[in-house]
């Protein structure tokens, strides 16, 4: 018999963390309409992945869970299917590497990395709205020219303003 620190069983009542409790409620209204079982490894991902308030390595995520709630694997098994039923987004990044998010109910959030530091930013509320409208344009335009499946990927990439700053301040005149 082989033994097992984590467990993919389904859940009782599940002892919520206080920050997030409604969130977190909802979440797991969308795993049970997808069809997934809310499980002890899928609740400890999603818990460090809402605890992030930007997007997230998967290697970042299995480093915030607590030692033996689940291994490597199961973070990557458990964002694919999050990502396929909607729950997160993924965005790809100048260097190759995929992050995560939870999928707002808002929409999708744009970002601004800055090529230095590579901190990520979230596009303000404004700008994010007038990108929304654009892109649906689009995506409409595309849908009735019978394409399926529309989706898209927009994230900025710039020198930070406070590097700019900074940069200019060190020039001589």
């Amino acid at each position: 018999m082989i033994a097992s620190t984590q467990t993919n069983q389904p859940l009782a009542p599940i002892q919520q963390p206080d920050h997030n409790d409604q969130s977190l409620e909802q979440v797991f209204v969308q795993l049970r309409n997808a069809g997934l079982r809310i499980t002890q490894p899928r609740v400890a991902i999603l818990t460090a992945l809402m605890k992030r308030d930007q997007p997230t390595s998967i290697e970042q995520i299995h480093g915030d869970l607590a030692d033996g709630s689940c291994d490597l694997v199961t973070v990557y098994r458990c964002l694919a299917a999050f990502e396929e039923i909607g729950l997160v987004r993924r965005s790809f990044f100048h260097n190759g590497t995929s992050l995560y998010e939870i999928s707002s109910d808002d929409g999708a959030r744009y970002h601004i990395v800055s090529k230095k530091t590579r901190e990520v930013k979230t596009l303000d509320a404004e700008s994010t709205e007038e990108l929304r409208a654009a892109v649906a344009k689009i995506e409409n335009k595309l849908r009735s020219l019978g394409y399926t499946e529309v989706g898209h990927v927009v994230e900025f990439f710039a020198e930070s303003a406070s590097a700019s700053r900074l940069s200019q301040e060190a020039r001589p005149i």
